[in-house]
């Protein structure tokens, strides 16, 4: 089964039925602990700002099983927000704790026009990994965001993109798989690397 935190932040359905066309067997929307805990692939959508998402997660309890979803070695997605909130901190309205599961911060872009919102070029820069399988170098995918993540470590950037600056689109540590753009509405290429995630062997 695969799981899709709600929190109520996001199109959970969309995401859901682009599992579904992926391959995805057994997708199931949830914000039940115990159903995240027996899922063996976990995918966490959202859009928005991170304070209120934190501020979610933590009242519904969920942080805590995140995290230990990570740990275990099953395979995790965080999407768009669920990517950002997987830093340690945002400088959204000053400085925002995040999840802290990645080194490092998220950013708002300066002296562009926000938020970044249509079909971009991924330039992928570790072409080995599972998660761009069979998905060609400057591939368009869809974004909408105006905030951007700055990894501390470089080994886990699996993809940049540029939008006056080059800014990190994906990342890709082990298990755990982040991307700033949105595969649900990212037609082929978007089903591509989510069929991939199916594909993943906890």
């Amino acid at each position: 089964m695969i799981a899709i935190i709600d929190y109520g932040m996001g199109n959970l359905r969309s995401v859901q039925k682009a599992l579904e066309k992926a391959g995805a067997k057994d997708v199931l929307v949830t914000q039940n602990v115990n159903k995240i805990e027996e899922a063996s692939k976990v995918v966490l959508p959202g859009v928005g700002a991170i304070q209120p998402a934190v501020e979610r997660l933590d009242q519904l309890n969920l942080i805590a099983v995140i995290k230990k979803t990570i740990s275990s070695g099953k395979p995790f997605l965080g999407i768009c927000l669920g990517l950002q909130l997987l830093f340690e901190k945002s400088s959204e309205g000053g400085k925002v704790k995040g999840l802290g599961i990645l080194e490092g911060s998220v950013e708002r872009f300066q002296s562009l026009k926000v938020p970044h919102m249509g079909w971009n070029q991924i330039n992928i820069k570790n072409a080995s990994s599972t998660m761009y399988q069979g998905i060609g170098n400057r591939s368009d995918v869809y974004f909408c965001h105006s905030y951007y993540v700055q990894p501390k470590l470089k080994e886990v950037i699996a993809s940049t993109t540029d939008y006056g600056m080059q800014f990190v689109s994906s990342v890709c540590r082990d298990n755990l798989w982040g991307v700033q753009f949105h595969p649900e509405k990212s037609q082929a290429v978007g089903l591509n690397l989510l069929k991939n995630f199916v594909r993943l062997k906890p």
